[in-house]
C-alpha cells in the first residue's frame, strides 16, 4: 500500500519572523508567536528584529507564547512592550520558548515620575458628538438598562430574594415591555463582622451603589432582621430615600413571619414598582453620560496586543466625548503602575495610586501569598508568564488619557475622564465594585473565553483572537483578533465604539441573551469573619 503523502509547507523552509510572530517594541528580546512553531522551523529576520541571520526554533512554542529573538543571559531582563516582564533564571538561547520554566519575577526597579504623560484631551468638535438612547433618571444619572433590583442584606435572605425575583418570568413581565427584568443581588456573609469595620463599610457601600444605580428603576431590600448589616442603616447612611427617586422598600423576614410571607410581600412590592418602571422612556443622551467599566478576564498572550489596546482606543474616545472610563483590578496593574502615574493629572493622584499598590503588597504578605500568583492556570497556558507581563497588557485597556482620580472600592465615581478604582483582580468582585460605583456598561476582554455577564450593567465580550471568537460565537460580542490579520486598529475601534453605543441604547449582548449576570454579583469581602 502506498504511503499517504502529506501536502503542506516544508517545515525546514525559512520564513520571515514577521509572518509568524509579533515583536511589539524595538527593545524587546522576545516575539509573540502567531501560530504554534515546531522545533527546527527556521525564521529569518531583518536588522530591525535584532542581529541579522536566522532563528532556529529549538522546541515547541505554542501560539500566543514568546520566543527568544536574542540571547538572554542569566539574571538579565526579559522585555516585552519595551518593558521589563521578568528576568532569565537560566541562560536563554535564541529560538527558545520563553516562559515560566526559564523566567522568574525579579525586580524591575521602577522609576516613578508623576504627570509627565498627562496630555490634555482635545475636546470633541461640533458635529462629532456621539449619542445613545438612555434612561435619564430624576437624580441626573443616565441608565443603559431599566431593571428592578431585589437586594439582600445578608446571606440568610438570599433564597427569599431569589424567589421574589424569579417569580417575574418573561411571561409575567410581558405587560411591561420597557422593564428589562427583575434581578436578585445576593451574596454570602454580612454577619459576624464589626459595625463600621472595613468589611461592613465595603458591603454597605456596594449595596447602596446597586440600589441607586442608574440602570435600576426601583429596588426592594430584604433582610432576615437580626443581621449586622441592617437595611435601615443602609438607607439612612447612604441617603437612599433622598436621591430624587423612590426610596427602597424594606422587608424583614422575621418581622413579616417567615420566608413565605416575605416572598409574597416582596412580589407585591415589585408589582407596585413595575408600572412606574415601565413608564420610563429612552431618550437621546450624550455619550458623556456613559460610565464604562474596563475589564479583562481569562487573558492570554494576545490580550495586550489586540483586545486591550483596542479597548484603550475606545476608552480614549469615550473620554474625548466627555464620558468616563474606569480601570480596576489593582493587583493586575502591578508592574505597570509606573506608566499610570506618568499620566496622573497631579502628584497627589499618582501617589494615591501608588499607596494602593503598596497596600496590596502588604495585604498579600499578610495572607502568606504573592501578587505574582495572580496569573491563573489559564493565563499561563495562554502565554502570560509573570504578573508584570499580565499587568502591562491589562493596563493597555486604559488608553492614553490622563488619570483624573482614584476611587475606593464601590465608591461613587463622579469625575469625568479616565479614573482608577481599587478592586481585587477577580473579575466578579472587581466588576461588582465598578458597577456599584456607577458604571452603566462593561467592556470585557478575554483571550481564554470568559463567559462573564453582569446585572444590571450589560457586558460586551471582546475576544483577543479570531479562533476564540469563532469557537465561542454564542458568547463573544466582538472579534479583536482581526487586527492580527491586518485590519487597522482605528477601523476596529470605530466598529467597537459603534457596538458600545448600540448596547448602551438597548442592543442585547451575548451574555444578556443567555440570561447571564445574576450570579456574578460578588461584593469584596476583606476577610473579617468573627
Amino acid at each position: 500500500m502506498a504511503k499517504l503523502k502529506v501536502v503542506g509547507p516544508d517545515p525546514s523552509a525559512a520564513v520571515p519572523l514577521a509572518e509568524v510572530a509579533v515583536r511589539l517594541h524595538p527593545a524587546d528580546n522576545v516575539a509573540i508567536v502567531k501560530n504554534s512553531l515546531l522545533p527546527g522551523r527556521v525564521l529569518t529576520r531583518d536588522t530591525g528584529d535584532g542581529p541579522g541571520g536566522q532563528i532556529v526554533v529549538r522546541q515547541l512554542v505554542p501560539s500566543a507564547h514568546k520566543i527568544a529573538i536574542q540571547p538572554i543571559a542569566v539574571g538579565s531582563p526579559v522585555r516585552r512592550y519595551g518593558q521589563y516582564i521578568g528576568q532569565a533564571r537560566v541562560a536563554i538561547q535564541v529560538g527558545e520558548h520563553v516562559h515560566s520554566h526559564n523566567v522568574e519575577l525579579g525586580a524591575p526597579g521602577q522609576d516613578y515620575v508623576f504627570g509627565v504623560d498627562a496630555k490634555k484631551v482635545s475636546p470633541v468638535a461640533v458635529g462629532e458628538q456621539r449619542t445613545f438612547l438612555g434612561y435619564k433618571r430624576e437624580d441626573g444619572w443616565v441608565g443603559t438598562r431599566n431593571q428592578i433590583a431585589v437586594i439582600s442584606t445578608v446571606n440568610c435572605s438570599a433564597h427569599t430574594c431569589l424567589e421574589i425575583a424569579h417569580h417575574f418570568t418573561p411571561e409575567r413581565l410581558a405587560a411591561y415591555p420597557r422593564v428589562d427584568g427583575v434581578s436578585a443581588f445576593t451574596f454570602q456573609g454580612s454577619c459576624a463582622m464589626r459595625v463600621g469595620g472595613p468589611t461592613y463599610t465595603v458591603l454597605q457601600r456596594t449595596l447602596a451603589g446597586i440600589a441607586r444605580h442608574p440602570n435600576v428603576a426601583g429596588a426592594i431590600i430584604v433582610g432576615l432582621g437580626c443581621e449586622t448589616s441592617q437595611a435601615a442603616d443602609l438607607v439612612r447612611t447612604y441617603d437612599l430615600a433622598g436621591e430624587g427617586r423612590r426610596a427602597p422598600r424594606i422587608l424583614s423576614i422575621q418581622d413579616v413571619g417567615g420566608i413565605r410571607p416575605a416572598v409574597e410581600a416582596g412580589i407585591a412590592a415589585v408589582e407596585e414598582l413595575l408600572p412606574e418602571a415601565n413608564a420610563a422612556r429612552r431618550t437621546v443622551q450624550p455619550l458623556s453620560e456613559l460610565v464604562l467599566a474596563l475589564q479583562c478576564g481569562g487573558s492570554d498572550g494576545w490580550s495586550g496586543v489586540t483586545a486591550n489596546p483596542l479597548l484603550g482606543l475606545v476608552a480614549d474616545e469615550v473620554v474625548r466625548q466627555g464620558g468616563t472610563a474606569v480601570l480596576g483590578e489593582t493587583p493586575e496593574i502591578y508592574g505597570a503602575e509606573h506608566l499610570l502615574v506618568r499620566r496622573a493629572t497631579n502628584t497627589a493622584v499618582g501617589q494615591e495610586l501608588l499607596a494602593l499598590v503598596r497596600w496590596w503588597e502588604q495585604h498579600a504578605e499578610r495572607l502568606g501569598t504573592e501578587i505574582d500568583n495572580n496569573p491563573t492556570f489559564g493565563n499561563k497556558a495562554g502565554g502570560l508568564t509573570t504578573i508584570y507581563e499580565k499587568a502591562l497588557g491589562a493596563t493597555a485597556k486604559s488608553g492614553q488619557s490622563p488619570l483624573m482620580a482614584v476611587y475606593r472600592y464601590a465608591e461613587p465615581v463622579t469625575a469625568d475622564g479616565f479614573v482608577f478604582m481599587d478592586t481585587p483582580g477577580y473579575d466578579p468582585v472587581s466588576v461588582t465594585g465598578q458597577v456599584a460605583g456607577g458604571c452603566n456598561l462593561v467592556a470585557f476582554t478575554t483571550g481564554r473565553g470568559s463567559v462573564f455577564g453582569f446585572k444590571p450593567a450589560p457586558s460586551i465580550k471582546i475576544a483577543t483572537h479570531s479562533g476564540l471568537y469563532e469557537r465561542m460565537a454564542g458568547d463573544m460580542d466582538f472579534d479583536a483578533g482581526r487586527a492580527l490579520s491586518g485590519e487597522s486598529m482605528e477601523r476596529l475601534a470605530s466598529e467597537l465604539l459603534d457596538l458600545v453605543v448600540a448596547v448602551a441604547s438597548g442592543h442585547a449582548t451575548k451574555s444578556e441573551a443567555q440570561g447571564v449576570g445574576e450570579a456574578e454579583f460578588s461584593p469584596w469581602h476583606l476577610g473579617e469573619t468573627i
